[in-house]
Order: C-alpha cells, then structure tokens, then sequence
C-alpha cells in the first residue's frame, strides 16, 4: 500500500492551470501492448488552454509537487525511449463523471424472492484493473414430498455476488470471477442433496452449509495452487507454464454472498480484506451499519494470534502488519510463494521462472483460503440493503458512512418495492423531479464511543488527502448507488478533488487510490415476472447484461 500526501490545495492548483506533468521512469510509463514507435494517446480530451512562454505550472516529479516556469508553448508531453505520450490535461467534471460511470451496471431483478435490485461499478487504478466480480443465480429444484408432510413445489433462488481483489496482477481475480461460484455450488447441492434425502430434513444445518462453502473455496484453490504446478510438470512448456501459474503467482482476496431466497440467510464468506455490511432502518426511519465481515491482515489481532499459533517459533511470521513481512492479506487464493514448500518453489524458478523462496519461509502454508463465514437473516420488509467492496472504498469510508450515504440516496431515489421494467421511468421521474430537502447529516446511526472496531479498519486516505469528517461533504448527483459511493469516497462535493484523483494516470494513480469495485443489492418484496432486466438509466453503454 502506498501513502503519499495529496493537500487539496495542490489539486486546486491544478484544476486552476488546466495541465499538469507527470514524470515517471520509462518502464514505468510504457503499457502492455505499447510498441517503441507508436504513440499513445490518452483517451480524455483536454480543454483548450493558451500558454504562454511565462506561464507557472505544477509538475509532479518523484513524487513531488511544484512550481516551474514553462518555456514552450506548445503542448506539454513526457517522452518514454522513443514513444512519445500525449498531452495530459486536468478532467474537467464532466469527464470525471464519465469516467466514474463508465463501468456502472444495474439491474432490476424480478422476481418475487426478496432481491429488488443490485448496482456495480469499478474504477481502475492499476492498468489493467486487478480487481473483478461476478453475479450469478441458480433457481433449485422443488423440495421432494417428506412423509407426513405437504408437497413443496415452488422452486427457491441461490443467488450469489462476490467481489475479488487482486493483487500482484489480474490473473487470479480473474480465475476467480470464472469458477469460484460454481466451486461452492457444486459443494452447496451436494449438501441439500444429501439433507433433503433424509426424511426428517428439508434443510441442511447451518455447520454443514457452512462446511460446504469452506470446501468450495478451499478445492478451488488447490486447483490454482497445487494441480497447476502438476499440470505444467506433465505439459513441460514455458507456455503452458505461463498459462497454468498466472493464477498461482498473483493472488485475490474473495468476498463472496450466498443468499437463499427459502431461508432468507445471506451468507458472507471472506478471504482477505475487502468488507460486506448491512444497512437496516429501524422504525424511526434511521439506517444502522452492520459488519458482515472482519478484515483477515497481518495487522488484525484475531488473524495475528491465529498465525502465531501455527507457526511457533518464527517471531516474524507477522511482522509490521504483514505475512513475512510482505503480504498484507492474511487470507487469500493465489499467491504460492507463501504456501508452495521451498522445494516446489525451487523447481518452478529453475524450469520455468519464478522468484526466489522468501529469506522467512520456514512452514508455508502461511497464507490461506478458507474463508471466514457470517449468516445474517434478511429482512425484506424493511428494506435491507448489503453494501460488498472492496478494500478500496473502505481506504476513504466509513461503515457507517457508506450506509449513511445509500440511506441519503435512497431518500433521493426511491425504490418502489412493486418495481417492473416499465417502471423504470418513473423512478427516472423521481430522481429528476420531485426532490425533497435533505438535510446535511447522514441518516445513520453513529457508533458509540468505545465500540471494538479491531477487525475494521479506519479510512486511512482521509489524513493523506487532508479531508476533515463531516456530512456535509457528501453529494447525491448518480442514479446508480455503487457509483454514488464510489463518487462521495472520492471527494463528494468537492469537485477539484474528484477531478484531481480521476485524472492522475496509472501506475502514478495507485499511490493515491487502490482499483474500486462496489457492488449494492437492494432487498425488498416485489412483482414476481421471473426475469432480471437492465436498468437502463443507472448502467452504461453497452454494459448491462444480466449475470445473474
């Protein structure tokens, strides 16, 4: 993780010039697909600003902000070896606004089994984006008659979302977003299977679908880890090698949501530290924020003693709030340098290529899969709402601020629990007319002084980007509620802000803001028409097809 400060009067200032410079080293600029001769444009288009030969500008170079003369007064570029870069200009708020929705998704799922809707957006840092997800539903089989007992004919709905946070690459979210529901489904039918055939059971217990969800996450892993390294040994190809490794060589956290529309349990399954909580209004219309997860890092005191005593004797199997020193990310799919033994990781290095074993390693498996798993019974009637992230948006949030922020939304744009297709233009209706006046404060809970948040936390980005808490810094201006909070996590109100954080380039935008993925799923009691349907007006171009 990287910090740097960030004042907002330096991004100011570069709103004020209208340019700005970034210097960084040639391997650093240089992307995939990017030949020595060709020139790479920067796909935002600059506003049109006169410089003349005198004219102060901030230049951003090791780091380091400040002022120098311009002599040119042609446009302001930064040549890597022979390629030159376009100019890259400060966005203006409409194009930060583009930006932020250009990957936002919605949609209306109908129903009739306690799931109204869920948003999604991401906002790349990393080039490419490390982060993914994925959403999926499986609509199970009606329950066999039971002696003594009626016929149950309706069908129930497993659905599912999760969100990965990669790290080290792309290839291990990416794996993930791929097979890993259907890993855990497969281990879930098995289970029901294996219940509903006893003729005292229509249910399996909560341990076992518990224990279900831990063997999915678990055989998926092993593939990516162990049976890659098999595979390449009888393959004996560097390319095959490549292909089958990725995966194991980079690593992801996973957050994945399992909710059964019989039961009404939504289950939470964590690996790593990106977060999911629940927002539930009480009679007074006030939201509470509730963690569904804990964040599994070398600095959470719970994964601390957990790894301690599995490691005896090796002092720095934790050492400054990381693995070894070197992962953050107590739990995590991928990242074999930290369970491979130091034989295995011996013989990939000298056939294939690799990295030398970790100076510390001494007991791998140091890092692991298995996921962490809260059940938490939902209740549609008052229309919770479940918040999946990851570690992103919680750098710059709050829990309570996030449910605080979709409360404020939602008092903006009204989700009508009887919601059709059709009636998605009412709800465009209502955002765009009819508002109400709202007032500063969140709708939220605030935690009581004193309350343990050990396993959660604080937003770290606040004191880099010289932020001061306070409500009134937030804004609603997006129809989609995962790009609302991904908007307000980057500034709200402050549009000098936003503009300055979006515009930054990769890599040099990782050391102010991680890759952002938001998923929010709305529950509710709605018309049953069976399908899942685009929601047109909070989705962008061409992005909105069902996964679920």
């Amino acid at each position: 993780m990287y910090l740097r400060q960030f004042s907002v009067a330096a991004v100011a200032s570069l709103v004020a010039s209208g340019l700005w410079y970034y210097r960084a080293d040639p391997d650093q600029t240089r992307e995939l697909g990017d030949s020595p001769t060709t020139t790479r444009h920067i796909p935002f288009s600059a506003p049109t600003v006169a410089v003349s030969p005198s004219l102060r500008n901030p230049v951003v170079e090791n780091d380091q902000y400040f002022i120098q003369e311009l002599v040119s007064s042609g446009p302001i570029i930064k040549s890597a070896d022979a390629q030159p870069t376009s100019p890259h200009a400060m966005l203006t708020p409409e194009e930060a606004t583009q930006k932020l929705r250009h990957l936002q998704q919605s949609y209306q799922v109908l129903r009739g089994r306690g799931v109204l809707r869920y948003d999604v957006v991401q906002l790349p840092s990393n080039n490419p984006i490390e982060d993914d997800h994925a959403e999926k539903l499986i609509e199970t089989s009606p329950l066999a008659s039971l002696p003594n007992q009626a016929s149950d004919s309706t069908t129930s709905d497993w659905m599912f979302w999760s969100v990965f946070d990669g790290h080290g690459g792309w290839t291990t979210s990416a794996k993930l977003r791929q097979v890993l529901t259907s890993y855990v489904a497969r281990e879930l039918n098995a289970t029901y299977q294996s219940a509903t055939a006893k003729s005292s059971i229509t249910f399996p217990s909560a341990a076992s679908i518990d224990a279900a969800i831990k063997q999915g996450f678990l055989n998926c892993d092993h593939e990516i880890v162990h049976e890659a390294v098999m595979k390449a040994q009888k393959a004996n190809t560097k390319s095959a090698a490549a292909n089958l490794l990725g995966p194991a060589l980079s690593g992801s956290c996973a957050l994945l949501s399992f909710y059964d529309s019989r039961s009404k349990d939504f289950r939470v399954a964590c690996s790593g530290d990106s977060r999911a909580v629940l927002g539930r209004r009480d009679s007074n219309g006030i939201w509470t924020a509730q963690a569904l997860s804990e964040d599994q890092t070398g600095g959470t005191p719970s994964e601390m003693a957990r790894l301690r005593a599995e490691h005896p004797g090796e002092p720095n199997v934790v050492a400054h709030g990381r693995i070894l020193g070197n992962l953050e990310p107590s739990r995590a799919f991928g990242d074999a340098h930290y369970k491979w033994a130091r034989d295995i990781q011996d013989m990939v290095k000298k056939n294939w290529f690799g990295r030398s074993p970790l100076t510390l390693l001494k007991t791998p498996p140091y890092v692991t899969a298995e996921p962490v798993i809260t059940t938490t019974k939902i209740m549609p009637e008052k229309g919770d709402f479940v918040v999946l992230a990851t570690d992103g948006l919680w750098e710059m949030l709050t829990n309570e601020e996030v449910v605080g922020l979709v409360g404020r939304w939602l008092e903006e744009n009204p989700i009508n629990s009887k919601t059709t297709a059709s009636a998605s233009s009412s709800w465009t209706q209502s955002f765009l007319g009819g508002k109400q006046k709202i007032d500063a404060s969140l709708p939220v809970n605030r935690l009581q002084e004193g309350t343990d948040q050990s396993g959660q936390r604080s937003p770290i980005r606040r004191q880099q980007w010289d932020i001061t808490a306070g409500d009134e810094r937030f804004v609603v201006e997006d129809r989609n509620a995962a790009t609302h909070l991904v908007r307000n996590a980057l500034g709200g109100k402050d549009r000098d802000m936003v503009c300055g954080l979006l515009t930054l380039p990769s890599p040099y935008s990782r050391r102010y803001r991680d890759d952002l993925t938001v998923e929010v799923i709305f529950f509710g009691e709605g018309e049953a028409s069976g399908d899942i349907v685009a929601n047109v007006e909070a989705s962008a171009p061409g992005t909105a097809r069902p996964k679920l």
